[in-house]
C-alpha cells in the first residue's frame, strides 16, 4: 500500500510507495554502514583492517542488492514515482558514490599522498563526481522522455560501477591478504576506478533488463543450470564469490562495448522475456 503525504495544495499529493522506498532507504543505510567500516579500518593492524574493509564490501553489495530490489518492485506493482526517482538518486550518491570513493582513498591514496593529501582528495572525487553527474543526466533524461520506454542507460551505472570496485577489491583481498594494506595489488583500484568514471559519464549504452520477467515460462535446460549456479554458490560461496562477482560485473561493462556488434535476435534473447511472454498468452 502506497504512503500518501499531503503537501500544502490540497488538491496536490505526493505518493510515496512503502515496499520500493523502504528498500531505497536499505541502500542508503548499507552505505552508510560501509562507510563507517572504511573509517574504523586500521592499517597498522593488518587482520583488523581486511576484516573491517570486507565488512565494507559486503554492506556496499548489499546497497547493490537493495538497489536492484527497489525498482524491481517499484516496476511490478506499478508504483514509479519521481519522489522514488529523486530518492533513490540520493542514496546512489552515498552508496555507490561516496563509499566507493573512500574506500579507495582510504586503501590507497591516503598513504601514497601523504605529503600532499590534497592529491588524494582529488583523485578520489573524480569518481564521485563523475557518478553524481550520471544520475542528475539520468534523471534529467526521464524527466523529459516520460513517454519513451526504452530499457537503456546512457553510460555505466553507478551501482554497477560501485559493485564493480567493490567486487574486484574482494578479489585482490582474497589474492593476496596478508600484505594488501600496503602491497602493489591495491594500485589496481585508482586506474579502474578512474575508467569506471570515465565509462559513467561515457555515452555507451548499458540494458537495464527492465524487460526480464522472473515469472515467464523458461527452457527446462535453463533451469537445471540455474540451479546447479545456485547449489554451487551456497557450497562454495567463500572460494567462489571473490572470482565470480567480478566476472560477472566485468561482462556487463564489456557487454555495452560489443552490443551493437551483435545481432537483434540475440540482444533479445539476452536482454528480455517478450518473446516467451508473446509465446505464453493464449490464442
Amino acid at each position: 500500500m502506497p504512503g500518501v503525504i499531503e503537501t500544502g495544495n490540497d488538491n496536490a499529493k505526493l505518493k510515496i510507495y512503502f515496499l520500493p522506498n523502504l528498500m531505497t532507504a536499505g541502500n542508503l543505510f548499507f552505505g552508510f554502514l560501509a562507510l563507517t567500516k572504511i573509517v574504523e579500518a586500521d592499517i597498522a593492524d593488518p587482520t583488523g583492517f581486511t576484516a573491517a574493509i570486507k565488512l565494507a564490501l559486503l554492506f556496499i553489495l548489499l546497497s547493490c542488492v537493495c538497489d536492484l530490489l527497489d525498482g524491481r518492485l517499484a516496476r511490478m506493482g506499478g508504483a514509479e514515482s519521481p519522489f522514488g526517482r529523486e530518492f533513490d538518486s540520493l542514496a546512489d550518491v552515498v552508496s555507490f558514490g561516496v563509499a566507493p570513493a573512500f574506500l579507495v582513498h582510504r586503501i590507497v591514496f591516503k598513504d601514497v599522498f601523504i605529503e600532499h593529501p590534497e592529491i588524494g582528495w582529488f583523485l578520489a572525487s573524480i569518481y564521485l563526481i563523475c557518478g553524481a553527474l550520471r544520475l542528475a543526466r539520468f534523471n534529467c533524461l526521464a524527466t523529459m522522455n516520460t513517454s519513451n520506454s526504452s530499457s537503456d542507460f546512457l553510460g555505466f551505472p553507478i551501482p554497477a560501477a560501485a559493485g564493480m570496485v567493490a567486487s574486484v577489491t574482494l578479489f585482490l583481498l582474497w589474492l593476496d591478504e596478508r600484505d594488501f594494506p600496503r602491497g602493489n595489488l591495491r594500485y589496481v583500484l585508482p586506474v579502474l576506478m578512474f575508467f569506471l568514471s570515465m565509462m559513467m559519464v561515457s555515452e555507451v549504452k548499458y540494458p537495464s533488463f527492465k524487460k526480464l520477467n522472473f515469472r515467464s515460462t523458461k527452457p527446462f535446460t535453463k533451469l537445471v543450470i540455474a540451479a546447479m549456479f545456485l547449489g554451487l554458490m551456497l557450497i562454495l560461496w567463500k572460494k567462489v564469490l571473490p572470482v565470480v562477482l567480478p566476472s560477472f560485473f566485468t561482462l556487463y561493462l564489456i557487454y555495452g562495448f560489443v552490443r551493437p556488434r551483435i545481432s537483434r535476435k540475440m540482444r533479445q534473447e539476452i536482454e528480455d522475456d517478450d518473446d516467451d511472454e508473446e509465446e505464453a498468452k493464449p490464442a
